[in-house]
């Protein structure tokens, strides 16, 4: 594909170098001679200076003739990102996204709006990584799922901790404390280290792995009890950091919580936040001082929350607080470098907004019987949701005869209202949603399957 990527920020450049592992046509546009240097320097890209809202710049960049456009200044351009991917519809662009930081804009009434202009989605990322937070704050024994089919399929992940009943057992040992011919699950992959193992018969769980497991969803709990993790409900939360993403997982979930609480070291924006949350306790502190979480009794809460905009003090805010007893910690981790680090070092589930973006975005890259996108953090795996269309290669023999790539494990199918955990003798059908884990190296093969 053609695409063109209107701003070379975080996100614009995360994007990028992602964008051109897939072997797409890039080019990027900036008003920074210094940001497009750096991109120029490490990716092989087209670089384009100048206004991404100028006609000029935008002709020089070839928008009439891109797949995509992908405008993604910084939230504080947002009307840059407007302006420039509405113009490069009008210029002839097949598709255009942009990136917005007013969450007005993404009600149902006013998406349509947009939608009418040309604009095929708008995405705030701070905003779907509270989604993110208040999901794993459902799931408090859980490092990450994804649902499938209303929730009927789930990929679940959990740590292995020191004396967890699986470490050294294999897949198939798991597997036979389940009935076989009534299949509830499959273990699809393992992060260990830096590395993504998908499993054989004769692979070993070690302490520490990080195990990717598919799984019915009225099995969930049964599985989970043999990891030895336990669901419990989180009622008091306390949140490091009130800007976007604190403040939006402060307003939904103060209502259902036993108590809810905010710390962040800008005075104003306390203020700020103390009256748009009405049942949400504001704390002026700095969180890098580990004494304001011992005063503000952070050892009482089921979960801690770290978003401030600094990687490190949400790393080590986490730290601390598991060190005092916290049982959840989820940090917000923009470096991605440092996400395997913040693992290693305790924190229990990972947010970060660039990751995020890209799964929303990743799916217009993709052939169109892509339905979504979820990278996995830890990993440097993917999952995908295809809708199998008739007369495709999928269909013609069952699993283990299909060739699949070794990369890549189909664990699960939708099909009406039953979910279906696959194996080898499974056959798929037309219309089918089907759930595939991949590595980054089979991507393009498994698409000529669904085609």
């Amino acid at each position: 594909m053609k695409i063109v990527i209107a701003g070379a920020g975080s996100v614009g450049c995360y994007l990028a170098k992602m964008l051109s592992s897939d072997y797409h046509e890039l080019t990027i546009i900036d008003r920074e001679e210094d940001r497009l240097n750096f991109v120029k320097e490490n990716l092989d890209v087209v670089t384009v200076e100048g206004n991404p809202t100028s006609i000029a710049v935008l002709q020089s960049a070839g928008v009439d003739k891109v797949d995509l456009f992908i405008a993604v200044c910084p939230a504080t351009e947002q009307d840059v990102n407007l302006v420039s991917a509405l113009l490069a519809k009008q210029m002839g662009a097949k598709k255009v996204i942009a990136r917005v930081n007013n969450g007005e804009y993404l009600s149902h009434e006013n998406k349509l709006l947009f939608t009418e202009l040309g604009i095929d989605l708008l995405f705030y990322p701070e905003m779907v990584a509270a989604g993110e937070i208040l999901e794993l704050l459902k799931k408090s024994d859980l490092s990450e799922f994804v649902d499938f089919g209303n929730g009927n399929l789930q990929i679940l992940a959990f740590k292995l901790d020191i004396g967890a009943d699986m470490i050294d057992k294999s897949p198939a040992d798991y597997q036979e404390q389940y009935d076989v011919n009534n299949l509830q699950f499959r273990v699809l992959a393992i992060a260990r280290g830096d590395e993504t193992i998908i499993p054989t018969k004769d692979t070993i769980f070690r302490e520490r792995d990080m195990v990717f497991i598919i799984a019915k969803k009225n099995a969930v709990e049964g599985i989970l009890s043999v990891t030895g993790k336990k669901d419990y409900k989180i009622k008091r939360l306390t949140i490091l950091g009130g800007g976007r993403i604190g403040s939006e997982v402060a307003k939904q979930f103060e209502a259902k919580a036993e108590f809810t609480k905010v710390i962040d070291k800008d005075r104003d924006r306390c203020e700020t936040l103390s009256e748009k949350l009405s049942r949400t306790l504001v704390i002026n502190g700095d969180g890098r001082n580990s004494d304001i979480l011992y005063e503000e009794d952070v050892k009482s809460c089921d979960a801690f929350v770290a978003v401030t905009s600094n990687t490190e003090t949400n790393i080590m805010a986490c730290v601390a607080a598991k060190k005092m007893g916290v049982p959840k910690t989820i940090a917000e981790v923009e470096n991605i470098e440092y996400i395997q680090l913040a693992e290693e070092m305790g924190v229990d589930s990972i947010i970060n907004k660039k990751i995020i973006t890209a799964s929303r975005i990743y799916r217009f890259t993709m052939t169109n019987k892509v339905r979504t996108v979820k990278w996995l953090n830890g990993t440097d795996a993917e999952v995908l949701e295809y809708i199998v269309r008739p007369g495709s290669l999928i269909t013609k023999s069952p699993i283990r005869d299909l060739k699949f790539p070794d990369g890549a494990v189909i664990g699960g199918i939708i099909r009406g209202n039953d979910s279906i955990i696959a194996v080898g003798d499974t056959e798929i059908k037309p219309y089918d949603r089907v759930a595939v884990f991949a590595l980054p190296a089979s991507l393009k093969r498994i698409d000529r399957f669904f085609e």
